[in-house]
């Protein structure tokens, strides 16, 4: 009777120490949880704050404008170190070297100068026609290449500016920056009073407003001779203005454009502007 006892409590605890004869579920076990390490991607050039991005640095040599390069950036015309470049944001390094169309370009250094424009010279880089043009009068002036801001017509003499920094030429002939316009008119008659009155504030210029921000006689002078002050830069707008009243304009001088003025600067000379004449058109709002 023991031992069958002991047989059975034996074999009842056989299966109790037995795990594969447990009714309960296996455990599972959880996975190692798995760490991604992200690598950092080394930063190209292009993302250095210290650099020029591409585009400012093609305008500045002087191949073409800001807009131009990205459209030439774009078709793969651009190299940098000699490798094929078409990114828009691109950052140039100063030790980079780079390649327009094969050709090695560094930027130019910024030329600002003043002429006092006489008449009978048109206000473009060359001319077809063979006409005067005011490059001409300042072809010893910089050994860049450098533009006129805006246009003066052939008959209208005085200030007339000429750089290679494209980002101020800009600013300069932009209508937003109210840039202002100081010029002296000559009539082929006596400016009527009432005519005068009608010149004060807005007027409409085919079609478009003008707006005249100060227009007087020129003390000590014919009632014939008239400052007038604007800051658009229409073509052939101020002799329009008084056409607009039945005046003709026999001559017309800027004699003031962004506060630079004539003085000590014979007709036909050009002078350097000073650094503090370039700082304080750079911070014209």
């Amino acid at each position: 009777m023991n031992s069958n006892k002991n047989s059975s409590r034996g074999r009842q605890e056989g299966k109790k120490s037995t795990p594969l004869s447990r009714k309960s579920k296996p455990v599972a076990r959880k996975a190692p949880k798995k760490t991604f390490t992200k690598i950092k991607e080394t930063p190209k050039a292009s993302n250095d704050a210290s650099g020029i991005r591409l585009n400012k640095y093609i305008a500045n040599s002087g191949v073409c404008s800001r807009r131009e390069a990205d459209t030439y950036i774009e078709h793969g015309s651009v190299e940098v170190n000699g490798k094929l470049v078409t990114e828009m944001g691109y950052k140039v390094q100063p030790d980079d070297i780079v390649r327009f169309d094969g050709t090695s370009i560094t930027p130019e250094q910024k030329r600002y100068i003043l002429l006092n424009k006489p008449k009978n010279y048109i206000t473009t880089m060359d001319d077809d026609r063979g006409r005067k043009t005011v490059m001409e009068l300042i072809a010893n002036a910089s050994k860049e290449r450098i533009y006129p801001v805006g246009r003066l017509d052939r008959n209208t003499t005085g200030l007339l500016l000429f750089t290679n920094d494209g980002d101020l030429a800009k600013k300069l002939t932009h209508p937003k920056h109210n840039v202002r316009k100081l010029y002296h008119a000559s009539l082929d008659r006596k400016l009527e009073l009432k005519d005068l009155e009608k010149l004060r504030g807005e007027v409409i210029i085919e079609g478009r407003k003008v707006f005249i921000d100060a227009v007087s006689y020129v003390d000590g002078q014919p009632k014939s001779e008239i400052g007038i002050e604007i800051h658009s830069g229409r073509n052939r707008i101020v002799r329009k203005i008084f056409e607009h009243v039945g005046y003709k304009v026999s001559k017309l001088d800027r004699v003031v454009f962004a506060e630079l003025t004539k003085k000590n600067l014979p007709r036909g000379r050009w002078r350097e502007l000073t650094n503090l004449e370039v700082t304080n058109l750079q911070i014209m709002k």
